[in-house]
């Protein structure tokens, strides 16, 4: 069996966990059938048996990470030896009047719970106590375990696409032994060898070496080298605690206004970030003329030829300017989507592989640092069609981004089944205000798609 070392991506997700943890997942909502009882208490057990049912589909669901220390190389996940289903599918009902404030209060309850280092890295919540039989499911894991994309595909693997789907007998699962000190020290040897063996080639092929670092320097310079963002409210450095706000939309609505302005979803979902920016410090009495404000935005590569199998983490990082200043949605879309065009041109190395080694990582922090990023935005794909989880159909998915540092802001934005809602993350000390935020993204994505109705009906 081979050893499944941490990867350098992996690792880079687990370094700020200490101060900031790097959780991730997503707040769904169900409409109940046969889960709740008569009285309304959730029958936690069947949900038990209908996710054990799929964990063969998902072996990190059943792994944890093990550091077996200095000289025998870095974290691995080894199978957890005494693993409970118990441990991390769970039922706590919402709290009266049982509103959207109360379901995203009870989340944020949940969100601030650290997960146990010494089971798998993910819980189920299921969340009782909506109105009309509807039940949340907060869905959390660690980012070590997947990214947005990888995320969204483990979660969509326990549902089915049929309401009425046979429920699969659970196959029989015994945990494999721990790896010896001994394989553990031979690997890591192994590992080292092949690590100076590549770092050899490099020397002898330093023609090629040098096109590559040219071809991903321009890149690397929106990380560490560009014009640092304005000085606003939104730089804080972040605590424990998180405000919540949701922003629903139509896949068919965002599609419109993309092709109506000849750019993408993901430039359409930037602009009205610059949109709800704009609001929020317009009601802080903060000058917003001529106001142009960075944002971090992933760029997934498993697309790309080569890319990484299911699971962890394999990402690079795109720095945005959103043009706040502009008061037009429009205009503001319009010149986002020729940004984003030239930058999703350059080409991107995984974040791992920039900052694997410690010094060059030590050095490019601080001008990371320099560089006063304080928002974050993810667009994630999700399944076309409605899915299910044990004849419960799923209505509506929130996805939810981790923050860290001075990113004190995140906006995630997932489609599925003609829908396209948003849940947006801040650090409640800098963002008691987060509804003003909100409120702005909603009228802008409103008038942008007032533009596209226009257009078309024309």
């Amino acid at each position: 069996m081979v050893l499944e070392r941490v990867s350098a991506d992996d690792r880079l997700i687990l370094w700020p966990d200490a101060v900031w943890p790097q959780d991730v997942g997503a707040l769904a909502i169900l409409d109940a059938g046969d889960l709740l009882r008569a009285d309304g208490s959730f029958r936690v057990e069947a949900a038990r048996d209908a996710v054990e049912a799929r964990l063969h589909l998902l072996p990190r669901f059943r792994q944890v990470l093990y550091e077996p220390g200095r000289g025998f190389g870095g974290p691995l996940w080894v199978d957890c030896a005494a693993f409970d289903i118990r441990d991390h599918v769970h039922a706590v009902a919402v709290g009266l009047p049982g509103d959207e404030a109360q379901l995203l209060a009870t989340v944020e309850t949940l969100r601030r719970r650290r997960l146990d280092r010494s089971r798998p890295l993910w819980e189920m919540w299921f969340l009782p106590g909506l109105a009309d039989r509807r039940v949340g499911l907060f869905v959390r894991l660690h980012h070590v375990v997947a990214d947005g994309i990888a995320g969204v595909a483990a979660v969509a693997a326990l549902l089915d696409v049929v309401p009425d789907a046979v429920s699969p007998q659970p196959h029989p699962w015994t945990p494999a032994a721990r790896p010896s000190r001994s394989r553990l020290f031979i690997d890591n040897v192994r590992v080292r060898v092949g690590g100076v063996a590549r770092a050899v080639s490099r020397v002898a092929h330093p023609v090629e070496q040098a096109r590559r670092v040219a071809q991903g320097w321009p890149a690397v310079r929106e990380l560490v080298a560009a014009e640092p963002g304005p000085v606003t409210s939104l730089g804080r450095l972040i605590g424990r605690g998180r405000n919540l706000a949701l922003v629903r939309s139509s896949l068919g609505d965002m599609k419109a206004i993309a092709h109506t302005h000849d750019a993408t979803i993901n430039d359409v979902l930037l602009a009205a970030t610059a949109g709800g920016v704009r609001r929020l410090l317009q009601s802080r009495g903060e000058s917003v003329e001529h106001l142009v404000v960075p944002i971090y935005v992933p760029v997934s590569l498993r697309l790309e030829p080569g890319g990484a199998p299911e699971g962890g983490n394999f990402i690079s990082q795109m720095v945005m300017p959103l043009p706040v200043g502009e008061s037009d949605p429009t205009a503001r879309l319009r010149q986002i989507g020729l940004e984003s065009a030239t930058r999703k041109a350059l080409p991107r190395a995984a974040l791992g592989g920039v900052f694997r080694n410690k010094l060059i990582a030590g050095v490019m922090l601080k001008f990371i640092a320099r560089q006063r990023v304080n928002l974050v935005s993810a667009d994630l794909p999700g399944p076309p069609v409605a899915l299910y989880f044990a004849g419960a159909q799923v209505r509506e998915v929130f996805p939810l981004v981790n923050l860290l540092g001075t990113v004190s802001l995140g906006v995630a934005a997932l489609s599925y089944a003609g829908t396209f809602n948003i849940m947006v993350v801040a650090d409640a000390d800098a963002y008691p205000d987060l509804e003003a935020f909100a409120n702005g993204v909603r009228d802008d994505l409103g008038a942008l798609e007032a533009t596209a109705r226009s257009a078309i009906g024309s």
